[in-house]
C-alpha cells in the first residue's frame, strides 16, 4: 500500500518544464478521448461564498492516459484587495486502479496553461489559418496564457490588441508580452478597440453571474473568432447571436450553469470541442464565417495536464514525498 503522496508547489510545477506545446498536445488527445466518449468529467459542483465567487470541485477520469484526479478551485473577484490572485485551487491525482492517491499540486500554472492551451485548440478548428491579430480583454494571468496558446499554435500572429480597466495591468502586460513573444503589443482605451479588426478575440476578466456586457455585434469582423473565458460577461445577447457557429467546450456543463441562472441569452450551441477534434462536427468552412467557443473549463484539461507534470516530476526528482 503506498504510504507517501508527492507534493508540487507552483515553482515545482514550474520547474517541470512542461511546454505550451506539450499541453496543447495532450489536451486536444483529452478531447478527442471526450469526443469519442471514453471519458468520466460530470458536471463541476460548487459553493458560492461570496457574490460572483466560486469554489469548484472538479474531477475527471482519462482511462488512456491512466489519469484520475480532482481539482479543488476558487475563483474570487475582489482578491486584489488582500494581493492574492483570483484563481487559486489544488489539485489530486488518484491512482486508477487502487484509488490511492498520488500527488497533491498547486493548481494555479495549471489551470493558467490548460485554459490557454483550451484557447488554441478551439481556434485550431475555428479561427483563420492565417490570422495576425489578436485581441484580449483582460490582462491577467489568463491574458498571458491564451497568448501564449494561440501563439504557440498560430506562428503568423503579428499584433496584439490589449485591453485592461486598469492601466497598471495593462502596461505591465504590454512590456512583459512584447519581450517574452516579440510581437508588436498595442494598448488600446476600449473594449470596442481590442474587439474591431482582430482575428482571434479572448474576453478573460471575471465571471459575473448578472454581467453588464459591452461588445456590441458591429464590433466584430466577419472571419473572426472569438473565445470568453468569462462566460458572457462582455458579450452582449446580439452579439453572440450574429455567430454562424456558437460552440462551447462543453454541452452538458453550459445546460447545467444556464440551470442554475447563467446564460440566459445565448444561441443555441453548434458542436463541442469533442465534436470539432474528433471530426463529428466540421470547424470552419469558409473565411467568413463569424465564430465563438465558449470555453467554461473542464476538468480532463486539468488532470491531463497535471498528470504530464506529475511524470516529469517524478523523473527530474522534483518535489516532497510527504507521509499519508
Amino acid at each position: 500500500m503506498r504510504s507517501e503522496i508527492l507534493y508540487l508547489s507552483k515553482k515545482d510545477v514550474e520547474n517541470t518544464d512542461l511546454t505550451m506545446a506539450e499541453v496543447i498536445k495532450v489536451v486536444e488527445e483529452a478531447f478527442r478521448e471526450k469526443g469519442e466518449d471514453r471519458v468520466e468529467a460530470p458536471p463541476k459542483p460548487g459553493i458560492h461564498p461570496r457574490t460572483d465567487a466560486f469554489i469548484h470541485a472538479m474531477p475527471a477520469f482519462i482511462p488512456k492516459m491512466k489519469a484520475a484526479g480532482v481539482k479543488w478551485v476558487s475563483g474570487f473577484p475582489d482578491n486584489s484587495k488582500y494581493n492574492l490572485p483570483y484563481i487559486m485551487g489544488v489539485l489530486v491525482l488518484n491512482d486508477p486502479e487502487t484509488g490511492a492517491p498520488l500527488c497533491i499540486m498547486d493548481a494555479s500554472w495549471v489551470t493558467a496553461k490548460r485554459t490557454g492551451a483550451a484557447t488554441a485548440i478551439a481556434a485550431k478548428y475555428l479561427a483563420r489559418k492565417d490570422s495576425k491579430v489578436f485581441g484580449v480583454l483582460g490582462c491577467g494571468v489568463q491574458g498571458r496564457s491564451n497568448l501564449e496558446g494561440v501563439f504557440t499554435a498560430f506562428r503568423g500572429l503579428e499584433e496584439v490588441r490589449a485591453y485592461d480597466i486598469s492601466k497598471a495591468n495593462l502596461q505591465k502586460y504590454v512590456s512583459e508580452m512584447m519581450e517574452k513573444h516579440g510581437l508588436s503589443v498595442v494598448p488600446v482605451g476600449s473594449p470596442k478597440k481590442a474587439v474591431e479588426g482582430c482575428d482571434i478575440v479572448v474576453t478573460a476578466g471575471p465571471i459575473l453571474k448578472y454581467p453588464k456586457p459591452v461588445i456590441e455585434a458591429g464590433w466584430f469582423d466577419d472571419g473572426s473568432f472569438a473565445c470568453p473565458l468569462d462566460f458572457d460577461s462582455y458579450w452582449k445577447p446580439q452579439a453572440m447571436h450574429s455567430m454562424h457557429k456558437f460552440c462551447t467546450d462543453d454541452l452538458e456543463q453550459l445546460l447545467y450553469y444556464q440551470s442554475v441562472g447563467y446564460f440566459q441569452d445565448i444561441p443555441n450551441v453548434y458542436a463541442d470541442l469533442g465534436e470539432l477534434v474528433t471530426g463529428k462536427k466540421l470547424g470552419r468552412e469558409n473565411d467568413s464565417e463569424r465564430t465563438m467557443s465558449m470555453n467554461l473549463g473542464l476538468a480532463i484539461e486539468d488532470v491531463a495536464t497535471a498528470i504530464k507534470v506529475y511524470e516529469k516530476a517524478e523523473r527530474k526528482g522534483i518535489g516532497t514525498w510527504l507521509k499519508l
